[in-house]
């Protein structure tokens, strides 16, 4: 089997692709190539023969046409512009999340293998006047740059399926945290933060006020997601093919509460809070809570609650 993961050096692909070659399978059949293409070199599996790392543009149509072959098995699109960033740089996003997920559509199609595509979409697609609880089928009203060009590369996904070009699947990713390494330019970057820079013995500042509410999800269970959510079949996925993962509904108030509970108050002393209008702005529109029934019956899992993902975090990436 070969396997392709743009974004494959980053935060989420390289954890990707180190769970692959230690499963050393996915769907029952073996993985003999694992391609990582990223805008930096992937350092995961340097010395692994199944692995090849290469340095490219994601929006590079020769380049996909080169990495997405006849032999393509499935495909993990996890490569972006993260949402901060695509707010301020709107042509960056655009080529990027959006020309970047088309050209990737139009190199599986060329290729003619139908390979499984797993599109890693966002919470942002949805915002404005949203329900009290968010589902699967909730219409998609995305408030930001990042969250359109997601919802577009949603749509055309489903269409690429529809018409049988790749069989393809969407997962709703919550904001992942706790993120390791250095803040990026993601709006969502204070939920991690409020938990790493704390334990590092660093002052944390919150741009938001504590009664905002996020869903969120651990680095550990999103990957398990992506796995389980690449061997799904036809019949259970059906005709609706966007999945929201399941996670944890939680104040921000209450994710310092729980680093409290955890870390104890002099790690927690270190966070404090000065509000940002355009951070406090964009994070308004994301949906706090969402039903994730069929996540969960599809055999999705989550983390427990919000003091389980600050445990998860010191047990992955501390220690």
């Amino acid at each position: 089997m070969k396997v392709v993961v743009t974004g494959g050096a980053g935060f989420l692909g390289s954890r990707l692709a180190r769970a692959l070659l230690d499963r050393g399978e996915l769907d029952g059949r073996e993985i003999r190539e694992l391609v990582l293409l990223d805008v930096t070199a992937a350092a995961v599996g340097a010395d692994d023969p199944r692995v090849r790392a290469v340095v490219g543009d994601v929006a590079d149509p020769a380049l996909l046409a080169e990495l997405v072959d006849a032999d393509t098995d499935v495909v993990f699109h996890l490569a972006a512009v993260v949402s901060g960033q695509a707010e301020a740089e709107f042509d960056l996003g655009m080529r990027i999340n959006l020309d970047g997920s088309r050209r990737l559509l139009d190199a599986c199609r060329a290729a003619g293998r139908v390979p499984r595509v797993v599109f890693t979409s966002s919470v942002a697609v949805y915002g404005g006047d949203m329900p009290a609880v968010v589902t699967d089928s909730t219409p998609l009203t995305p408030q930001t740059s990042y969250g359109t060009q997601k919802a577009c590369a949603e749509l055309l996904l489903a269409d690429h399926t529809r018409k049988g070009h790749v069989d393809g699947r969407v997962l709703r990713l919550p904001t992942v945290t706790v993120r390791p390494g250095r803040p990026n330019a993601a709006a969502s970057g204070f939920a991690s933060g409020i938990v790493r820079e704390p334990l590092a013995g660093v002052e944390s500042v919150v741009p938001v006020p504590p009664e905002v509410r996020m869903w969120v999800l651990s680095p550990r269970y999103a990957v398990e997601c992506l796995v389980a959510g690449a061997e799904l079949t036809d019949a259970q996925l059906g005709s609706s093919r966007a999945v929201n993962l399941p996670g944890v509904s939680v104040t921000v108030g209450e994710m310092a509460a729980a680093l409290e509970r955890v870390a104890g108050p002099e790690v927690a002393a270190r966070v404090r809070w000065q509000r940002d209008p355009a951070v406090e702005a964009i994070a308004a529109t994301w949906p706090g809570a969402w039903d994730t029934t069929r996540a969960r019956a599809l055999g999705l899992r989550g983390d427990a609650d919000f003091d389980a993902i600050v445990r998860t975090y010191i047990e992955d990436e501390m220690r």
